[in-house]
């Protein structure tokens, strides 16, 4: 470990709560340099829904690399990507009813996220974007400035504009929909919200504490975007390529973004990817206008078509998922049940879930336990309250359900030797103006 205490930043985050020299892993498993083998329930943040080292991923990777296969090409048309662009088209577009053209961005969600703000605003003309509370984009500057979190945002040295906030689904209370105010500031021409060139939002906020937007709510939104001749553009990062159930999150509202970003588990095999889909008429970029060295990754490529060629051909898949989140979401409601003096709850969707704790040092002493156990498991939410589900979707259900126990062996230990437990109040019931 002394290496990475001399020469590595103080900015390592995931490092801290798993110190561990890791050198191996295969499907839901890490093992570190000591042989000790955990249950990945981080899975890469979302980077690795298919495993790590997935063997048939890992096959075609290697016969592309052993026939001098194109590393790098810039956007150079090559054969690796001519096959993907064919198979996400006939695979996962046309199945779906969704005409999208894809723009090859930098490598990371954030560089999708740049490049999807930036075409909107060079299409119509507005600077404004919408977003939402608690919601996450990335921490590059025209990211970060959609993004809420202040730990994130105080990093930034600068001011952040051309953003402006609004209440996600359920922050002002389970009985207001808060679509209902963004189309009332934006037909007021007093309300000093500026016409937005579009709205970004997450169908289900990870990083803001695994926040579920309701089908009602999404399909709500679209409305307003389309009443306003705004764009609407869906962040699905961390929620697609499967995570909710189907490949797309916002599928279940049957709502047709205007824009979508995607990254983290596009490559399949853990290799940076991402991209930018929209509407044919959009793409109104000049040659060259936004690009970037790495745009367009190669082996991510041959990796992501094996993916979507495998596993989202019909909804086998899409079934397995919905089966797996079933049973997470049993048994995590029987974990609030038990535990938590009735504080506690659950959140998610598919196999996005989590456990509200209300505490973060609450959430922090379980998943330090759990790692102790082996089983690697993160936090997230405004005060790391929300322990996160987050484990490959391959994952055997025999693991699925060992990763659990593990999880409600530290919940039960941690809770044993706690005197009393936080309780989770909604904000309405106790806000007071009084001094």
């Amino acid at each position: 470990m002394k290496i990475f205490e001399q020469i590595e930043s103080e900015v390592q985050s995931y490092a801290r709560s798993f110190p561990r020299v890791f050198n191996k892993a295969q499907g839901e498993f890490l093992y570190d340099e000591d042989g000790n083998r955990y249950l990945d329930f981080l899975a890469g943040a979302g980077t690795l829904n298919y495993g790590h080292n997935n063997p048939l991923f890992k096959e075609k990777l290697l016969e592309y690399i052993h026939a001098d296969g194109i590393t790098h090409g810039l956007d150079l048309h090559t054969k690796a990507k001519g096959e993907f662009l064919e198979v996400f088209n006939e695979k996962i577009l046309k199945p779906r009813g969704l005409d999208y053209v894809m723009q090859f961005t930098g490598p990371t969600g954030t560089n999708a996220v740049e490049a999807a703000l930036k075409l909107a605003r060079n299409v119509t003309g507005r600077e404004n974007v919408i977003s939402f509370t608690n919601g996450f984009h990335g921490v590059t500057m025209g990211a970060l400035a959609a993004t809420g979190n202040s730990h994130h945002r105080g990093a930034a040295g600068v001011s952040l504009s051309g953003v402006s906030r609004m209440p996600f689904d359920g922050y002002l209370g389970d009985d207001i929909d808060t679509t209902v105010y963004l189309d009332k500031v934006l037909s007021d021409s007093s309300s000093g919200i500026d016409k937005p060139a579009a709205v970004i939002v997450e169908t289900v906020q990870g990083e803001g504490g695994i926040n579920v937007a309701s089908v009602s709510w999404l399909q709500q939104l679209e409305k307003v975007c389309r009443k306003h001749e705004v764009l609407l553009i869906v962040d699905d990062i961390q929620a697609g390529c499967g995570r909710t159930g189907t490949y797309f999150s916002f599928e279940e509202a049957g709502i047709k973004p205007d824009i979508v970003t995607l990254s983290k588990s596009l490559g399949g095999y853990g290799l940076p990817f991402a991209v930018v889909l929209f509407r044919p008429e959009l793409d109104q970029w000049k040659p060259g206008e936004h690009n970037g060295t790495f745009r367009g990754n190669n082996f991510a490529f041959v990796t992501a078509s094996a993916a979507i060629d495998h596993y989202w051909a019909d909804d086998v898949f899409a079934s397995d998922i919905q089966r797996k989140g079933s049973y997470i979401k049993e048994r995590l409601e029987g974990f609030v049940e038990e535990y938590g003096d009735g504080n506690f709850s659950t959140r998610g969707r598919g196999m996005f879930q989590g456990i509200n704790c209300v505490s973060g040092e609450l959430a922090d002493k379980i998943t330090t336990r759990a790692f102790q156990k082996g089983l690697i498991i993160e936090t997230s939410g405004a005060d790391d309250q929300v322990i996160k589900l987050f484990c490959p979707l391959v994952i055997s259900m025999e693991n699925l359900a060992a990763g659990i126990d593990i999880l409600e062996s530290a919940i039960r230990e941690v809770c044993a030797k706690e005197d009393s437990f936080p309780e989770q109040k909604k904000y309405f019931d106790q806000v007071s103006l009084a001094s």
